[in-house]
């Protein structure tokens, strides 16, 4: 049988199907090699609600939306721009981001300005949809060109924050009118920054360009968020309202939150004056931060009869560290024996009988009251992790965890303070004439602990004196929140009282807390002058983990050696919210990680109601 060498039809028919296997085959590879949009992302895992989720399940989504909630801060504030390293600022509470994260999961993010993101499963680059109903507060629909400005913005003009978070986005590139890619560094294994992008504040172009981005301003800002700034007195109240034709009211996000009509902040010079606002009726709500003022000064007859919640609330989050934060850009502290030494001149478990009512545990990890905290000997990868620095590490991180010396809680701490003693001789240190001076230089050893806080100093004070008992004399000096804020950016102190809270997934943000980089970077969070080359490598490998084992193996060895150095005198911390609120409020039964979350409370009518009718003249005060 012969075939025709042209037939038309069969050459036709043959080229045709040709074709259509080639693109079919084409068509697959294209499909594998483009991700479907989703509608959340996880650090590890799945998230835990699926695209049609319809709220969160923390939430009351039929909560009813009205009333006034009115609550208290300390200290002052001047300014609405709260993204420059300037000022005192207050929040808008107008700012949105491009996600939002839930609060039963470690760390997941969920579309807000964003309705669905596309990255690969190498996580290299992430493209945002915004949705096409997010608008600004003066109906301008938020776009690509918003978010491109604002990160280019913030990374260039804002708080040294921004810089190191997405310091691994090599390039922004904007696909359409509300898409827009961000590239990262191919060397970095960032698999956070997908998620961390989701944070950054969305601001408005058209608002900005005609106004001077690092000057503070007491006009508030254009936002999109479900509040705006209805009313305020420069340091002394701000007043939000709630937006009634807020865009993103209905979203499963925000389904549940933000029920109150107005809230109102009274801004007042201290903790004593806020705690009688409270029990007068001026403010409904507070969350108490002394553990003597929450055992001694509610024993008044509306918390007796019930009209004033005194609640301790459990959190479930890390509470991080809070300590002495030793500078050690100073020469006095740059020996981590001498720092070391001061860990044993501070009595904490007198201060907890004494001061504290016994409430508090002491901290112990940077990353406490969570599985992020070393413990025990390192083992698996993160001993593997330890083992490449041997050679650039002290033995002890190789051992059990780092203990804080205890005492009997007597006030007479003489062993503590023999220690201390030894470690300082060792360090060069000896006493002279009473004074503990340098062998060398003759140096007597003098330093101040800054305050803004005047509760702080029937802590601090005591510690002092233990101080002085080897010699050292070490001042107190209680400041204003504008002078302290501004010495606190430039690095102006010697040592403070402070802290870093820390989530259940950290990552980036380490970068700020004890990079080199950041040592030297006014504004910065790395209060220490940590410049370490191995903290920045353990850094890096907490930031790239690829599991939740091993993000949790590596931020135990990033905590044992942080703790190796001695930077801070560990303070304490508390597992609970301490609350006190007027019987006005309701809220869902279901426990949240995050301890209070006022977000998800609504004002009670029939609670209101009922409270102004039992009260009956019977006054909170003392």
């Amino acid at each position: 049988m012969t075939i025709a060498p042209h037939s038309s039809i069969a050459f036709r028919l043959l080229h045709t199907f040709g074709l259509i296997v080639v693109l079919c085959l084409f068509g697959q590879v294209v499909n594998a090699e483009a991700p479907l949009p989703v509608h959340a992302l996880a650090m590890h895992g799945s998230p835990k609600y699926e695209a049609e989720f319809e709220y969160f399940d923390y939430v009351n989504p039929d909560a009813p939306k009205g009333g006034a909630l009115r609550t208290a801060a300390r200290g002052t504030f001047d300014s609405f721009h709260a993204f420059i390293p300037r000022g005192n600022p207050v929040s808008t509470r107008s700012i949105e981001t491009l996600l939002t994260s839930s609060d039963d999961e470690a760390f997941t993010e969920y579309g807000l300005i964003a309705e669905s993101m596309e990255l690969p499963d190498d996580r290299s680059w992430i493209i945002f949809n915004l949705r096409p109903e997010a608008r600004w507060h003066d109906g301008q629909p938020i776009l690509a060109d918003d978010v491109m400005w604002s990160f280019e913005t913030l990374t260039e003009k804002g708080t040294p924050f921004f810089r190191n978070y997405y310091a691994s986005v090599t390039n922004v590139e904007k696909l359409g009118e509300r898409r827009v890619k961000f590239s990262f560094d191919p060397q970095s294994e960032n698999r956070e920054l997908p998620l961390i992008l989701g944070q950054l504040p969305i601001l408005p172009k058209h608002y900005w360009e005609s106004r001077d981005f690092e000057r503070t301003t007491l006009e508030p800002p254009l936002g999109s968020g479900p509040y705006r700034v209805k009313d305020f007195e420069a340091g002394r109240y701000v007043v939000y309202e709630r937006v009634e034709d807020y865009w993103g009211d209905q979203l499963p996000v925000n389904r549940g939150f933000n029920n109150f009509d107005t809230h109102r902040i009274n801004f007042y010079l201290d903790d004593t004056a806020i705690r009688l606002a409270l029990k007068s009726r001026e403010i409904d709500f507070r969350l108490e931060n002394q553990a003597k003022a929450w055992a001694s000064d509610y024993s008044v007859p509306a918390v007796e009869n019930g009209y004033l919640k005194q609640e301790a609330i459990r959190h479930h989050l890390s509470t991080g560290m809070q300590g002495f934060v030793l500078n050690t850009r100073r020469p006095i502290f740059s020996d981590p024996k001498v720092r070391e030494a001061l860990d044993y001149a501070f009595d904490f478990e007198w201060t907890n009988k004494t001061l504290f009512y016994s409430q508090y545990t002491r901290t112990e990890s940077y990353f406490s009251n969570s599985e992020l905290a070393a413990t025990g000997t390192p083992q698996g990868e993160e001993l593997e992790i330890l083992m490449r620095y041997r050679d650039q590490l002290p033995e002890r991180v190789f051992g059990e965890p780092y203990t804080a010396p205890v005492t009997d809680g007597s006030g007479h701490a003489r062993k503590h303070l023999k220690k201390a003693l030894e470690l300082l001789n060792e360090a060069g240190w000896k006493v002279e004439d009473l004074q503990l001076v340098h062998e060398q230089t003759g140096e007597v050893m003098s330093f101040e602990i800054l305050l803004v806080s005047q509760a702080f100093e029937r802590i601090v004070l005591p510690f002092t004196r233990n101080l002085k008992r080897l010699g050292i004399d070490a001042k107190v000096r209680l400041v204003d929140q504008s002078q302290y804020l501004n010495r606190i950016r430039s690095f102006d102190f010697d040592v403070i009282i402070s802290g870093w809270g820390q989530s259940q997934s950290p990552g980036n943000e380490q970068r700020s807390f004890w990079g080199s980089y950041n040592a030297d970077l006014e504004g910065s969070r790395n209060y220490a002058g940590i410049k370490d080359p191995v903290i920045d490598e353990l850094i890096e490998l907490v930031i790239s983990a690829p599991s939740r084992e091993s993000l949790v193996a590596r931020t135990r060895a990033l905590d044992r050696v942080l703790l190796s150095h001695h930077f801070v005198i560990p303070n304490w911390h508390i597992q609970s919210d301490r609350v006190l609120y007027w019987d006005k409020f309701s809220r869902p039964d279901s426990p949240t990680k995050s301890g209070v979350l006022l977000a998800r409370w609504w004002y009670d009518e029939a609670k209101a109601e009922a409270l102004a009718a039992n009260i009956n003249g019977v006054s909170g005060e003392q």
